[in-house]
């Protein structure tokens, strides 16, 4: 069960992990589609066809009209993320009564349907509701999100090489935003001057003095990813 209440203007840390920690992205194809829905569902607009969304997802075609109807009825807003093999993190504000268990019912709905269905599977996919912890602080906020960036250092093809993984909104932060609008990494890269900056931090710090700060605010991502 979720520990928090969510609340307009705040942010979030929402994260969760495959059932019995299996893999929940098993291909490119996979990422993409799962990328798609973080950008889609954070406003209230028609995505169908699907595959056409995620096309123009994929190309990064932000001007078509698609995309100006989502923006102008968005409900929460992506601020980071991580799509690792079996489990996500992401960064989210609540911008509208409701918006964050909204989007990711929607997300995760969706997804979960297109998971099955393209790997003849049934039943749930996520472990459990997706659980999620209240960013209270701004330090809490700046080592929440080196942490999310170095998830990647987890894999071992990608180890010492996180700016580069792909389905990561490190290199956003620190090279150029990928994703327009329907990605505001800004909360927490002014907070430390700019994307050189920001650069600098994640470099300057370890993952194990991120984890005993995230510890140190009892942060329940532990209990879960530990068990």
């Amino acid at each position: 069960m979720r520990r928090t209440n969510l609340a307009i203007g705040e942010y979030y840390h929402i994260y969760n992990r495959g059932v019995e920690k299996r893999a929940i992205f098993l291909d490119s194809s996979d990422y993409w589609r799962f990328m798609a829905a973080l950008i889609g569902f954070q406003g209230d607009a028609d995505l169908n066809p699907v595959n056409r969304f995620v096309r123009l997802v994929k190309q990064r075609e932000f001007n078509a009209e698609i995309f100006k109807e989502i923006a102008g009825k968005k409900y929460t807003e992506l601020n980071g993320f991580c799509l690792m093999p079996n489990h996500f993190h992401l960064m989210l504000h609540e911008i509208a009564e409701g918006g964050i268990s909204k989007f990711m019912q929607r997300s995760l709905n969706s997804y979960t349907k297109y998971f099955n269905a393209k790997y003849d599977r049934s039943g749930h996919l996520f472990s459990g509701r997706f659980q999620s912890s209240h960013i209270n602080r701004d330090e809490y906020l700046r080592y929440l999100s080196a942490y999310i960036h170095l998830n990647p250092n987890e894999i071992k093809k990608w180890a010492g090489r996180a700016i580069e993984y792909p389905w990561s909104s490190f290199r956003d932060c620190v090279i150029e935003n990928r994703w327009a609008g329907f990605l505001r990494p800004e909360i927490y890269i002014d907070q430390v001057g700019g994307m050189k900056e920001y650069s600098d931090f994640i470099k300057e710090t370890s993952i194990t003095k991120v984890e005993r700060k995230l510890e140190s605010v009892e942060h329940p991502m532990f209990n879960m990813f530990n068990t």
